[in-house]
């Protein structure tokens, strides 16, 4: 069977057996795309895994070190307050040593005390930003392939997307085409920028909240598993309600409801929301509230966008039927 992908026009058929043979195509073209961008992530994935835990390491466990009560920031602050405190000895002894030049023994003394004070803050473990822990055998190479994965299949999304959309246009008429490419190429790029919306301004909040909310009566510890999967479907879920728009779009220009309707029935879109931001991952009230305002704002301005594509279709049919209404007086002052 031939395997080389030509363009494919509605007006064309073709049999079974050469839909089949140019869906294994484009299904291979997809594998391979992805498994080039999972190669990618996974050579890269000192990168990928900093950028997926930078919303942990900004925001989770930030009190000062005199309002902490949690054992593992206490200690960290105590090994920072030491290397402070050995860095100011360590100035203090070569100072003195500089300064007893007429007594031998003392100035052999301070520098010993210089030398070690400077050692002890030099070892002494720099601060460093929380990350999530790793408690089974095999988690850390578990983990790094899921992060991996996720991030091959984000930065292969247009192609695979592409793939998807040269399979199943052509079953669309010109007419129907006019509608359905504009939104198929909306995809990705709504995508997109729900996931952008929720690593910078959704994720961070909710790691920051959910993190610190009663810290005080825990020992705070984040498995990896679970971060990496509650972070996955925060953007995920947002760059999927992202695509409100392209729904909105979609049932105004096939008729299936009207602007009208969408702006009276508007108190029932807001409560609909709502519902679908409780029950997305986190479940408080911040990542709620940051997950409707978002999707509130898409929703009015699909609304608005699909009111002025509808002003546009209503003033070229109005053109149409004058040309069509000129035409045939122009045929019966012929006849």
């Amino acid at each position: 069977m031939a395997t080389r992908l030509k363009p494919i026009g509605h007006e064309d058929r073709l049999s079974l057996v050469e839909h089949l043979d140019e869906l294994r195509t484009r299904i291979l073209i997809c594998v391979a795309v992805f498994s080039l961008a999972f190669g990618v992530c996974l050579w890269q994935d000192d990168f990928v895994l900093d950028t997926v835990n930078e919303p942990l390491a900004k925001t989770a466990n930030n009190k000062p070190c005199d309002e902490t009560r949690d054992p593992l920031e206490q200690a960290d602050c105590w090994q920072q307050a030491q290397k402070r405190v050995n860095e100011r000895i360590a100035a203090t002894a070569g100072a003195l040593a500089r300064s007893a030049d007429d007594a031998p023994a003392l100035r052999a003394q301070a520098e010993q005390l210089a030398a070690a004070a400077r050692t002890a803050a030099e070892t002494t473990p720099r601060a460093s930003p929380k990350r999530p822990v790793t408690l089974g055998v095999g988690e850390p190479l578990t983990a790094t392939l899921k992060v991996a994965g996720y991030a091959a299949l984000l930065l292969s999304l247009p192609l695979l997307l592409y793939q998807l959309y040269a399979f199943v246009l052509p079953a669309f008429s010109p007419s129907e085409r006019q509608v359905a490419l504009p939104l198929m190429l909306m995809v990705p790029f709504l995508f997109y920028a729900g996931v952008i919306f929720a690593y910078f301004l959704v994720l961070p909040a909710a790691v920051d909240f959910l993190q610190n909310f009663n810290d005080d009566n825990y020992d705070v510890l984040l498995q990896a598993r679970d971060y990496y999967k509650f972070g996955i479907m925060v953007l995920a879920a947002m760059g999927l309600l992202f695509q409100l728009p392209i729904a909105i779009l979609a049932v105004t220009r096939t008729g299936i409801l009207t602007t009208t309707q969408l702006r009276k029935n508007r108190r029932y879109a807001i409560l609909i929301i709502a519902i679908v931001a409780a029950l997305l991952p986190g479940g408080d009230p911040v990542t709620m509230l940051l997950m409707m305002v978002p999707i509130l704002v898409l929703y009015e301005g699909s609304i608005l966008l699909a009111s002025l594509l509808d002003r546009r279709a209503a003033r070229t049919r109005a053109r149409e039927e004058a040309a069509g209404d000129a035409a045939t007086d122009i045929d019966s002052d012929d006849d």
